[in-house]
């Protein structure tokens, strides 16, 4: 599918959001760098081609359905007892409390670029904080998406994770990434 104006929606089976986490401090080689997929989220966008200006992205995560794929490095493997309790903390009040907090979303404000490289500045709201959040992300003019933005998690009220007195702690900083292989037309808005 050739990606011209219109609307369209994205999130899964066609599109993968991963969030990851590195280590810092002292005890940096006992943890793990994490790898974490939202598995319930969607989103829409609508495509000026000529026009950026007049386009726009939504994207709503579920807070509950972020899970552990993978960690890399440590003392030991991680095993599925540590990304069972990987996800009682992400989900727990000192992170992302998702018994109050459902869900994550991103709204754009401005776009700029073109289809294969644009930024998308926008108010991201976790935890019921928004801030402003910056988007990097191209496209191959054929349905296929993908990116990258840097999320410090103490802008919105998340203390990064730390272990053994603090000598090991996750950084501040997360890379949230997306690829979205296949974009879904939806009726036309009246936007052209």
């Amino acid at each position: 599918m050739t990606l011209s104006d219109g609307a369209y929606g994205f999130g899964p089976p066609t599109g993968r959001l991963l969030i990851k986490t590195s280590r810092a401090g002292l005890g940096r080689k006992a943890g793990h760098d994490l790898t974490i997929e939202a598995t319930r989220w969607s989103g829409s966008a609508v495509v000026v081609a000529d026009d950026p200006g007049r386009s726009s992205v939504t994207v709503t995560v579920e807070t509950s359905s972020l899970t552990v794929r993978e960690g890399i490095g440590g003392l030991k493997p991680l095993t599925d007892a540590d990304r069972a309790e990987i996800k009682r903390t992400l989900e727990g009040e000192a992170l992302l409390h998702t018994a109050w907090h459902p869900t994550i979303t991103f709204r754009s404000t401005s776009i700029t670029g073109t289809l294969p490289s644009f930024e998308i500045t926008g108010d991201l709201t976790i935890k019921g904080r928004t801030h402003p959040a910056t988007v990097h992300g191209g496209s191959d003019g054929d349905g296929m998406v993908c990116g990258w933005a840097t999320v410090p998690q103490s802008t919105w009220g998340i203390k990064p994770y730390t272990a053994f007195l603090g000598a090991l702690k996750l950084a501040d900083e997360v890379r949230v990434e997306y690829a979205v292989t296949e974009l879904e037309p939806l009726p036309d808005l009246g936007l052209r």
